[in-house]
């Protein structure tokens, strides 16, 4: 996407990619590319995985699991986090009481607890703190 390039060509603090996906598991238009995850990890920044079909073609755990596992593989744990998109404008597999289902999926596929502490909010937190810190 232009505008993705155009926002890390320019970028000067960590760039967040709040919710979607990533095409190397989800082949949807506006999902990441390896590239552009390349891209927002090289800023520092976090990608926001969402849980509806447009970004990990699923509605279920796993199928966020398997995206976090492709960025973690491609640039680190550094820069995955979760991005439920719960405001209502997207149909989710399940709901924010059922949230504990993710964390068993990524516990099933091997993560250990300060990885999955990351994905849960650590690093968007990391990120937010980097933001509102001067540079």
């Amino acid at each position: 996407m232009a505008t993705v390039a155009d926002v890390l060509a320019i970028a000067t603090r960590p760039v967040v990619f709040s919710h979607g996906g990533v095409q190397a598991t989800c082949k949807v238009n506006r999902n990441l590319t390896d590239d552009e995850v390349r891209g927002v990890a090289k800023t520092d920044g976090v990608i926001g995985i969402g849980y509806w079909q447009g970004a990990i073609c699923s509605t279920k755990p796993e199928g966020v699991a398997r995206a976090v596992v492709h960025i973690r593989d491609l640039v680190g744990i550094d820069h995955v986090g979760l991005g439920s998109d719960f405001d209502g404008s997207t149909t989710t597999g399940f709901d924010a009481s059922q949230i504990a289902a993710v964390t068993q999926a990524l516990l099933d596929g091997g993560f250990s607890e300060p990885d999955i502490r990351k994905v849960m909010g650590g690093n968007v937190l990391r990120v937010l703190r980097a933001g509102i810190a001067p540079p």
